[in-house]
């Protein structure tokens, strides 16, 4: 069971979930055509999923999911590496 994290949204499992189960690198604006939200709304959850570590940005306009990303999907990590995580990068 994956852990309940506090600011994560809807948007934001289902753009881990679409990066896994395509296992690509994608942009915001191919994420948000695929999963039915607007580019500039999943480029902002990017950036927040970014910070938590749970995506991994490889150039000015792709992602891509990270192994605590992975975890957090199989339900392996807790909400405290991601919650730490997410303070720690947010200053």
């Amino acid at each position: 069971m994956r852990p309940r994290i506090e600011w994560m949204t809807q948007a934001d499992e289902r753009i881990l979930e679409f990066l896994q189960e395509k296992d690509i690198v994608a942009s915001p604006s191919v994420i948000a055509a695929n999963i039915n939200y607007t580019g500039e709304y999943i480029s902002r959850r990017c950036r927040k999923l970014e910070n938590a570590g749970l995506l991994q940005r490889v150039d000015p306009s792709n992602y891509r999911l990270t192994d605590l990303g992975c975890r957090f999907l199989s339900g392996e990590a807790n909400a405290t590496e991601i919650t730490q995580n997410d303070a720690s990068k947010s200053g």
